[in-house]
């Protein structure tokens, strides 16, 4: 028997070819996402992160200084860290922190605060830097420089900033 040829014309039908598994470097970030999204989900949804970044922002300086966000459950339960001297303050004032926290985050977010007494994990501020007095020297050469300015109170301001500057670089 011999060989058999396709006669013309006749189309031949091909199935296309199997896709092959790409065997090269893929993105990382779909792999990293599928394993960070539960994690994320049980730590609070990423919300926890943005809570803790905006902290002085949502709360104000006052009770940013003495208080520090430290988990939150899936329940909306917000385990907020407090200076032993403002936790009193800061359960009498529960409700507003949760107030300006749904609403920065335009839903409700948190729904109610336990509070931990006990030290911060970030040190507070330092504060303004101590100004030391300018020496009489240094008092005289300020206010020789100052004296061609006819304004009293851009020339008191000026000296003001001149003390502060002067002060601070000691």
């Amino acid at each position: 028997m011999g060989k058999t040829t396709p006669r013309r014309g006749v189309a031949k039908v091909t199935r296309p070819p199997p896709e092959r598994e790409y065997l090269g470097f893929r993105a990382v970030g779909v792999a990293v996402s599928k394993l960070t999204v539960p994690i994320v989900a049980r730590r609070g949804g990423g919300i926890l992160v943005r809570l803790k970044a905006e902290w002085a922002v949502i709360v104000g300086p006052d009770w940013a200084e003495v208080s520090w966000p430290a988990t939150l459950g899936r329940d909306g339960v917000l385990k907020l860290r407090a200076a032993p001297g403002a936790a009193l303050d800061l359960q009498h004032r529960a409700p507003l922190i949760i107030e300006r926290i749904n609403l920065f985050f335009g839903r409700a977010a948190v729904t109610r605060l336990a509070l931990v007494q006990g030290p911060l994990p970030l040190a507070s501020g330092a504060g303004r830097p101590v100004i030391s007095p300018l020496s009489e020297g240094e008092t005289k050469a300020l206010d020789q420089r100052l004296s061609a300015i006819a304004d009293p109170d851009l020339r008191s301001a000026l000296a003001q900033l001149g003390r502060a500057v002067g002060g601070v670089q000691r």
